[in-house]
C-alpha cells in the first residue's frame, strides 16, 4: 500500500517547530503561562500540531479564529510605523521597554495568517472549525473572565496579562462601564461569532476545496 506524499514542506514543519521552541520558554518567563490563553497564542499551538499531523481540522481551527483579527494586527502595525493611530493593539511592538529580541518574537501575528491560509490550501478546509473554534473561544473567554486579571489590575509585573481576549472592554488599563459586565461578555462573545468566524467561515468555504 503506497503512502500519500507529505503535503507540507519538512523544512516548514521544522522552522515552525524552531520558532516555538524558542518563543515558548521566552514568553513564559517575561509574560508568564497566562498568556499562552489568548487566541493567537491557542492558534499557534494548534497549528503546531496541524503542520505536523497535516490535520485539515486542526489548521482550520485557527484559520477560523484569527485570519480577521491578525490581518487587523498587521494593518494596525503599518499604521503605527508610519507614525499614525489606529487600534493602538500593537502600541507594545514600539515600546522600548521590551527588548528588540522579545517584540521581534511578536512578529508572529503578522506572518501567521498568511502560513494559515497556505495550510488551509495544502490541506482543505474542515467546516466543523467554525463551531469547533467557537467552542474554543467561549471556553478562552470564560477562563479569561473568571480566572485571570481584570483589565486594569494592579499586578507585580507590568507584562503579566490583563484583561486576556479583552473580555473585560477593549482597554486594558480599565474595564468597559456602558453596559454590565457579564452583559458585555456575552455580546463580546456573540460578536466574535458573528462578525469575526462567521464570515472567515464562509470566506475559507468559498476558497477552499473541503477536506478529505
Amino acid at each position: 500500500m503506497k503512502t500519500k506524499p507529505p503535503r507540507i514542506p519538512l523544512w516548514l514543519k521544522a522552522a515552525y517547530t524552531v520558532f516555538l521552541a524558542v518563543m515558548i520558554p521566552v514568553y513564559w518567563t517575561n509574560y508568564g503561562p497566562t498568556n499562552f490563553l489568548y487566541f493567537c497564542d491557542v492558534a499557534l499551538l494548534l497549528t503546531l500540531v496541524g503542520i505536523w499531523k497535516e490535520n485539515a481540522l486542526l489548521v482550520s481551527l485557527p484559520a477560523v479564529g484569527i485570519l480577521l483579527p491578525q490581518m487587523l494586527w498587521c494593518a494596525d502595525f503599518l499604521v503605527e510605523l508610519s507614525g499614525g493611530k489606529l487600534t493602538g493593539m500593537t502600541g507594545y511592538m514600539f515600546d522600548e521597554k521590551r527588548s528588540l529580541f522579545l517584540r521581534g518574537l511578536s512578529f508572529f501575528h503578522g506572518w501567521l495568517p498568511f502560513l494559515l491560509i497556505y495550510l488551509v490550501w495544502k490541506t482543505g478546509y474542515d467546516r466543523r472549525a467554525l463551531w469547533g473554534w467557537s467552542l474554543i473561544c467561549v471556553v478562552l473567554c470564560l477562563a479569561a473572565y473568571f480566572l485571570l486579571p481584570p483589565a486594569g489590575a494592579d499586578l507585580a509585573s507590568s507584562n503579566t496579562p490583563r484583561n486576556v481576549n479583552y473580555v473585560f472592554g477593549m482597554d486594558d488599563a480599565k474595564p468597559q462601564s456602558w453596559m454590565p459586565p457579564l452583559a458585555y461578555l456575552g455580546t463580546w462573545i456573540a460578536a466574535l461569532v458573528g462578525i469575526v468566524f462567521i464570515p472567515t467561515h464562509l470566506f475559507l468555504k468559498k476558497v477552499f476545496t473541503p477536506a478529505n
